[in-house]
């Protein structure tokens, strides 16, 4: 028995020890990569689900004063007995709910009332639980909002906005929490493509409307809200097993991977728990308001897609739900892609000295901005030539992915200890465009869904996004600023954290060992 025990105990270990290899092989810095993405695919999918379901959910309403000319505003889609318009489609999609425009509006930009709100309690929040607490608790408010939401409607639209608030409120402390774990855990030269992990929301986006389209058309938009929801609870028990705030708090961790880690992470990351905010010096930073005014246009020339984007495609191009969502999501999913590209080029261009990193911040921030806000003029003047319209729909919305290897990136190079704080006050500025650019298109419309007033809607999208680039390209800057790190002011040396004891050490500019793990 005891020769057995002993053989039994060997092949329990030499398995362990497989089982171990097999994870040392897995980078914890992977894992953190797919829960970023995932988790970013999963909130989108939360909150823009509703854009699609609002073309099932409201009646189109229009005004009989123009409806003797309605007809010629319209594109048509080809089908075996002829042509199929707007007033062709199926009861389903013609909506369920009396919502006008305004109506509408409001509930499509409640979610970025509070959610911009909360930026700024993000930061604070994360910097007093930390990432993995703010983060999960987030998402799991949000999934919850979202399974609420079918009863809502039926109760009364006011229900709605309300849940929608919610989700603003918790969704705002999403991006401030995980841009702080981007300082802590991916090494400098690694931060660029890491970024590449928060285009999950391209992804969840694009997905959203070519899944829910499909749901919408054969089960209803009842569906969408419930399959999402159970989406984000069962992400937030992912996310308490396999995130952690610190590497060496993380139980299956590599030595090797810890020391690479603690050796290029930057020698003024610091543990920011103990310090005071520079919210003075961070309110009257030049390049953190260059950062949220350019991005204010992008967000602006985004949402005009994200939001109005099926409201288009439906009363202008006449577009079915099922078409619909899949020309929306198209480019979206592929945003992930584009976005890895401009990353992985970003670093490239870095590695190799061929640009300066604030020259290459600028340039991708261009890209980002100021070519989509061009191409979104053309759209509104190429009438019913659907074939080039969504060309440039995909190639528009592809680039403006290309902001997170530009101004994006940029908030961790200058504050890299206080990323989440500085993103919590540029997104106080640029997501104000989330609801301020549905608002004006909904201004703009009156209900009056005619091809001259989308050209106005395009108009000033495009002016928006080339104008506020102005501010970055003279304001900008990847320089790190010098409140980053408050001790370099008492000390000749840098500061770093400890993985042993999480105590700030203190490294001469003459040691020897500076930059060791």
């Amino acid at each position: 028995m005891d020769v057995q025990d002993n053989q039994i105990l060997g092949m329990e270990k030499k398995h362990k020890l497989c089982f171990r290899s097999i994870q040392d092989m897995i980078p914890a810095r992977a894992v953190l990569y797919l829960m970023s993405f995932s988790g970013f695919l999963v909130s989108f999918m939360m909150r823009t689900d509703i854009n699609i379901a609002m073309v099932a959910m409201a009646k189109m309403r229009l005004r009989s004063e123009n409806s003797s000319n309605l007809t010629e505003l319209y594109c048509y889609t080809s089908v075996s007995n002829g042509t199929q318009s707007f007033e062709d489609q199926k009861p389903m999609e013609e909506g369920e709910f009396d919502w006008d425009s305004t109506v509408q509006s409001a509930i499509l930009g409640s979610f970025y009332w509070c959610y911009i709100l909360s930026q700024v309690v993000g930061g604070v929040l994360t910097q007093r639980f930390g990432t993995k607490t703010v983060f999960g608790f987030s998402q799991l408010t949000t999934a919850i909002a979202s399974l609420l939401i079918p009863q809502a409607a039926s109760l009364h639209f006011s229900a709605v906005i309300a849940l929608r608030s919610l989700q603003g409120m918790a969704s705002g402390l999403t991006w401030p929490a995980m841009y702080a774990l981007v300082g802590i855990w991916i090494p400098s030269n690694e931060r660029t493509r890491f970024m590449s992990s928060f285009q999950g929301f391209s992804f969840g986006i694009g997905l959203t409307y070519m899944v829910c389209g499909f749901i919408i058309g054969n089960y209803g938009w009842r569906v969408v809200f419930y399959m999402n929801g159970s989406l984000g609870v069962a992400w937030c028990l992912l996310w308490w097993l396999l995130a952690f705030d610190l590497p060496h708090k993380h139980p299956r961790i590599t030595r090797r991977e810890l020391n690479y880690i603690n050796a290029n992470i930057g020698e003024n990351i610091i543990n920011t728990k103990d310090l005071k905010v520079p919210w003075c010096s961070i309110m009257t930073s030049i390049p953190a308001w260059s950062i949220g005014i350019t991005t204010f246009g992008r967000i602006w020339v985004h949402y005009t897609f994200i939001i109005y984007g099926p409201s288009y495609m439906k009363t202008i191009l006449g577009f079915s739900i099922q078409k619909n969502g899949f020309m929306n999501g198209a480019p979206f999913l592929c945003s992930y892609l584009s976005s890895v590209v401009f990353c992985y080029a970003a670093d490239f261009i870095i590695a190799r000295n061929l640009m300066s990193l604030t020259n290459v911040r600028k340039m991708f921030t261009a890209i980002s901005q100021v070519i989509p806000g061009l191409l979104v003029l053309t759209i509104g003047y190429l009438g019913c030539q659907i074939t080039l319209i969504l060309i440039i729909w995909f190639v528009a919305v592809t680039l403006i992915t290309a902001s997170y290897a530009g101004a994006m990136a940029n908030v961790v190079d200058i504050a890299p200890n206080f990323a989440g704080h500085i993103l919590a006050f540029a997104q106080t500025i640029h997501m104000s465009a989330s609801f301020l650019s549905p608002l004006a298109a909904a201004i703009m419309l009156q209900d009056n869904p005619t091809l001259e007033r989308w050209r106005r809607i395009f108009a000033v999208t495009a002016c928006v996004a080339c104008g506020t680039y102005v501010m970055y390209q003279f304001g900008g800057t990847a320089k790190e600023q010098v409140w980053n790190n408050p001790n370099r002011k008492n000390n000749s040396g840098s500061v770093r954290v400890s993985p042993e004891n999480n105590q700030l050490i203190v490294n001469n500019k003459t040691d020897p060992e500076r930059g060791d793990g």
